[in-house]
């Protein structure tokens, strides 16, 4: 009698990579034999902290661009206008954290919804210049000296209040667990709605507008849609930024801002979800590496291997595995069938 061989579920691969995040700040106190709350450990949670915090960036824009295929330049005006207004409500008008958290989402709906009601009736190109326009926009505003009291102008926001119970500094270990939670409940939400009927369309305006349209959907509504909830996540990510970092300033608002967006999509793979999250992992951990060996010499180094990346993975590291992952399971299937009909037939009797 064949003993049944354990098979584990096909996404075990999830709450796998969850138990190890959770473990991880115990197993780095165990190994190097430091508190969980000082030296090493407290240094790779805050590493992983602020990896949580852009992956949740890179969500948002592989919202817009992998399942609406909306390609934007100014993706960094929600992720900075979050942490501008998160520091503004916390030092200067003293709210707490759930009233600024409401706050930045609906300022976030606003800025969504002006931008996309003004920018979707252009596609392609057009679209992203208009939306770098806006970006530059509120960079500029960033750094009027007008609101230098508000904004603090060129040096931007700093000594943000962050609540006591939740400080990056004091309290790392709960803010690791904190920005972790964030991150699996925005991946959670954002999978529901890409697998929501209106996920559906938005994959199909991806595919084939024109196609969208004549089978009677009305695409300029759930393109409004996708951009509406972009800007939403990344608001709060860049609320979850200055809350880590305790300041805000005009980088940013920065297109720099956007284009680590953009690279993180691609390095992940467009379109998988997974894959951004995983390329923030990249971008935030052979950034830190890179610069540790090279210094200021690390960009020129990243710009090789982001080269490599896009030649040799080119749907980036999960899309390319998918891919590629499943020709290799359909010939090993269709292998392991020949074989088992070679055997049925005899052909190894024949053989001997």
């Amino acid at each position: 009698m064949k003993t049944p061989r354990l098979r584990l579920p096909r996404n075990w691969l999830g709450p796998a990579a969850l138990l190890v995040l959770v473990l991880f700040p115990f197993a780095m106190a165990l190994i190097t034999g430091q508190p969980v709350t000082e030296g090493a450990p407290k240094f790779w949670q805050g590493m992983l902290a602020q990896m949580f915090i852009l992956a949740v960036y890179a969500m948002s824009y592989d919202l817009l661009l992998g399942y609406t295929g909306i390609l934007s330049f100014g993706h960094a005006m929600f992720f900075g206008t979050g942490a501008y207004l998160t520091g503004i409500l916390l030092k200067h008008a003293g709210w707490p954290l759930w009233q600024v958290g409401l706050a930045v989402m609906a300022a976030a709906v606003l800025q969504s919804l002006l931008v996309g009601l003004l920018s979707l009736r252009v596609r392609g190109v057009y679209l992203a210049m208009v939306t770098l326009a806006f970006a530059q926009m509120f960079f500029i505003l960033s750094e009027a000296t007008d609101f230098a009291q508000w904004t603090g102008a060129e040096d931007g926001l700093h000594s943000i209040p962050a609540p006591r119970w939740m400080n990056p500094t004091d309290e790392r270990l709960r803010f690791y667990f904190i920005s972790l939670a964030f991150c699996v409940a925005i991946y959670l939400i954002v999978r529901r709605v890409v697998e929501s009927p209106a996920g559906k369309v938005m994959i199909a305006i991806r595919e084939n507008e024109n196609r969208a349209q004549m089978i009677g959907y009305n695409t300029f509504v759930y393109k409004l849609l996708a951009v509406t909830l972009s800007g939403v996540l990344a608001a709060l990510s860049g609320l979850m930024n200055a809350l880590w970092n305790l300041n805000a300033n005009p980088t940013m608002l920065s297109v720099g801002v956007t284009i680590n967006a953009l690279l993180m999509t691609i390095i992940g793979g467009v379109g998988t979800l997974v894959g951004p999250m995983l390329g923030a992992a990249i971008l935030q951990l052979l950034g830190y590496w890179l610069n540790a060996f090279f210094g200021p010499r690390w960009p020129l180094i990243f710009g090789i291997v982001f080269v490599l990346i896009v030649l040799f993975l080119p749907y980036g590291v999960v899309g390319t595995w998918q891919m590629r992952g499943a020709s290799w399971r359909s010939t090993w299937a269709e292998r392991r069938r020949r074989l088992a009909g070679w055997a049925n037939e005899g052909g190894l009797g024949r053989k001997n």
